[in-house]
């Protein structure tokens, strides 16, 4: 059985790992600073609790969801218990905040999250303007991050300031242009190297949110406000050990920017994911998970005992 706030559409889905992410998605009422009633929060958890063990966080990126990490959230979850958060204003989270949906507000809203669900440490990772917003997260709010893991992240330029010109109607076109399947399908498979894993499937998977309440309004206030601005020159104050994961394929971003992260991050380690584009986490989720969880094995835990 799926949730009933998916949309119909979810039945479509048919590939195992994604059935599974629907069918596990649930629901919490998170009370949050950014808004007067409490907002229902859309998340997976999945794995064993160990309190000798920081918990996974997985952040998603622009204009996506949970199911982004329907490949490997079941792999972190063998060893880690493993949480995937929908952001405000996207996946399948309440848009009816009645704010900006501005960076500031993801983080508030991420901060009340994390607080209500987990309040313990967490591993944080970020994937492309997920990778932005978790280590703005790490910076303003250290006592919730224990280490910090980048895919192909944002965060290097500033975001896209063509929102801050959007005037109705052209606001709406331009988000009735990105609903387009045929637009949809062409930037899926720029994400990929492999083209054959932009499946019927994965495309299913990429639109389903948009079919959730407020989906225009929600994504033109957030590209409105210009979204992540460059936080290369914050890059020095990250103190947590940073694990980059980045693709040598990635078409999206390139892969200058993943040099650019390890030269500034002060405790770093880089590792290119072969045969790979922008999106490790879904192309190459064995190798992604392996990096990942060696990683916070490698690494003494700043829990107590």
């Amino acid at each position: 059985m799926f949730p009933a706030f998916l949309p119909d559409t979810v039945q479509n889905l048919t590939e195992a790992t994604s059935i599974a992410q629907a069918q596990a998605i649930t629901a919490a009422e998170i009370v949050t600073a950014i808004a007067p009633q409490p907002l229902r929060t859309t998340y997976v958890q999945t794995g064993q609790a160990d309190a000798r063990s920081a918990p996974i966080l997985l952040i998603h990126g622009f204009d996506s969801s949970v199911f982004e990490y329907r490949r490997l959230q079941p792999l972190l979850s063998i060893e880690r218990e493993t949480y995937a958060v929908d952001l405000l204003g996207f996946g399948f989270s309440d848009r009816t905040a009645g704010s900006g949906f501005t960076p500031d507000d993801i983080d508030q809203h991420l901060f009340d999250t994390w607080r209500s669900l987990i309040d313990r440490p967490v591993v944080l990772v970020g994937a492309s303007m997920g990778g932005a917003a978790a280590i703005r997260f790490a910076l303003r709010h250290p006592e919730a991050v224990e280490r910090l893991v980048l895919l192909d992240s944002a965060g290097i330029a500033n975001g896209p300031v063509l929102g801050k010109f959007l005037v109705p109607p052209f606001d709406k076109l331009a988000t009735d242009f990105l609903k387009r399947p045929s637009v949809r399908s062409s930037i899926g498979a720029s994400a990929y190297f492999n083209k054959q894993l932009n499946s019927d499937d994965a495309r299913c998977c990429a639109a389903l949110h948009l079919e959730m309440p407020n989906w225009h309004e929600a994504l033109i206030a957030f590209t409105k406000s210009g979204g992540y601005p460059s936080i290369r020159k914050q890059l020095g104050d990250v103190t947590v050990p940073t694990l980059i994961l980045w693709g040598r394929n990635d078409k999206i971003l390139g892969t200058k920017d993943a040099l650019v992260f390890d030269r500034a991050l002060p405790n770093s380690q880089l590792h290119w994911i072969d045969q790979c584009g922008h999106v490790p986490h879904l192309e190459a989720p064995q190798a992604t998970a392996s990096h990942i969880l060696a990683f916070v094995r490698s690494q003494p835990s700043m829990l107590p005992a």
